[in-house]
C-alpha cells in the first residue's frame, strides 16, 4: 500500500491494470452463488479468512468503473477488497470523494465483495477532527478496521516513540468508534534502522496492543523478513496481511504465490498464531497475476 506521507522514505512502484467490464451480471444473481462457493473454498482450504485484494493496484480502472472492475476481481474468487479512503489519496482515487461511505459499501456490495478495511493516511487522521469526520465515512462504510497506511517512520528512536504515542490515540478513538485500528508496514521500516533495531521493532515495543493491531505487507521478506516469524513472536498482535511473492532469481519480480520465495504452508499456520483475520493480494507491479494468486489460494489444502 503507498505511503503519502510526506518526509517518508520511498516505496515501490504501482502500475495500472485494465480490467474489462462485466456489466449486467451483477444482476443475474452469479455473484451470491459465487460469494457461497468461495467461502466453501476458503473453509475447505484451512484459511479460515475470506480472500481479499488491495484496491490500490487497480486504483486507475476501480476510481473510473468500480463497480465493473471490483465485479471482475469478484468473479475471480476474491470476496473483499481493502479500499483506500479516497479523501485521504487524491489523485488515483479523486472520482470516488463524491460517494459517501454508505454508497461506496453499496457500490462494493452490488460487485459482489464486502469491505471489512480502508486504508487511510497519516495526515488525515491525526487531526482530531478529520479523524472524526473519518471514522463516520468508515462506519457508513461498514469497516471492522481502520488502517493507517505508514508515518510512524523517524529519523530518532524518541520521535518513533512519540508518533507511536499519537498512535495510540488514534486507536483509542477508533476503539470507541466500535473499529480497530491498524498500522501497515512497507519495507523502510525494516530498511532503516536506529541504534541498530529495525524500526519496525521499535514500534511494536511503543504501540499499545490493546489499541493498535498490526497490518504486515509479507514484501518485507525482499529485506530479509519473514511475516511468520513476527506472526509467532508477537502473537494476537496482528489483524491483516498484504501478499506478495517474487520471483527465487529476481526478489524484485512479482510472481504468482506459489512459484517465489514465500513459504506459504508456514506463512498460514503462523498466521492463526498472528491473529490474522483477514488478507489482501497486493501485486502492484504486476496485477495480471491477480487471477492466478486467486487461484492458488482457493487450491491451499
Amino acid at each position: 500500500m503507498v505511503d503519502e506521507t510526506p518526509n517518508q522514505f520511498p516505496l515501490m512502484n504501482r502500475r495500472a491494470f485494465l480490467g474489462n467490464a462485466i456489466a449486467g451480471v451483477a444482476a443475474s444473481g452469479f455473484f451470491t452463488h459465487m460469494r457461497c462457493w468461495a467461502q466453501a473454498t476458503t473453509n475447505a482450504n484451512g484459511l479460515n479468512m475470506p480472500i481479499g485484494f488491495q484496491s490500490y493496484v487497480f486504483r486507475e480502472e476501480i476510481s473510473q468503473k468500480p463497480q465493473e472492475t471490483m465485479g471482475r476481481l469478484a468473479s475471480y474468487g476474491y470476496r473483499t477488497v481493502e479500499w483506500c479512503s479516497p479523501k485521504g489519496y487524491q489523485g488515483p482515487f479523486t472520482p470516488l470523494v463524491k460517494y459517501s461511505g454508505r454508497e461506496l459499501k453499496k457500490i462494493t456490495n452490488d460487485s459482489g465483495l464486502e469491505t471489512p478495511s480502508c486504508h487511510f493516511t497519516w495526515n488525515e487522521i491525526m487531526n482530531d477532527d478529520s479523524l472524526s469526520e473519518r471514522i463516520e465515512f468508515a462506519n457508513q462504510l461498514g469497516l471492522k478496521h481502520m488502517v493507517c497506511s505508514g508515518g510512524l517512520m523517524a529519523k530518532t528512536a524518541d520521535e518513533v516513540k512519540k508518533r507511536c504515542e499519537q498512535m495510540n490515540h488514534y486507536g483509542e478513538m477508533v476503539k470507541k468508534g466500535g473499529m480497530v485500528a491498524g498500522y501497515h508496514n512497507h519495507n523502510g521500516e525494516f530498511d532503516e534502522k536506529l541504534d541498530g533495531r529495525a524500526q519496525y521493532d521499535l514500534m511494536l515495543e511503543h504501540l499499545d496492543p490493546s489499541l493498535v493491531k498490526m497490518q504486515f505487507q509479507v514484501a518485507a521478506i525482499t529485506s530479509g523478513y519473514k511475516a511468520q516469524d513476527y506472526f509467532r513472536k508477537f502473537p494476537g498482535r496482528f489483524i491483516s496481511a498484504h501478499l506478495q511473492d517474487y520471483a527465487p532469481d529476481d526478489h524484485k519480480k512479482e510472481v504468482v504465490m506459489g512459484n517465489g520465495i514465500v513459504d506459504w504452508k508456514d506463512f498460514f499456520p503462523a498466521a492463526k498464531v498472528g491473529g490474522l483475520k483477514y488478507i489482501f493480494v497486493e501485486m502492484e507491479s504486476n496485477p495480471a497475476i491477480m487471477e492466478g494468486c486467486a487461484k492458488f489460494l482457493k487450491g491451499l489444502g
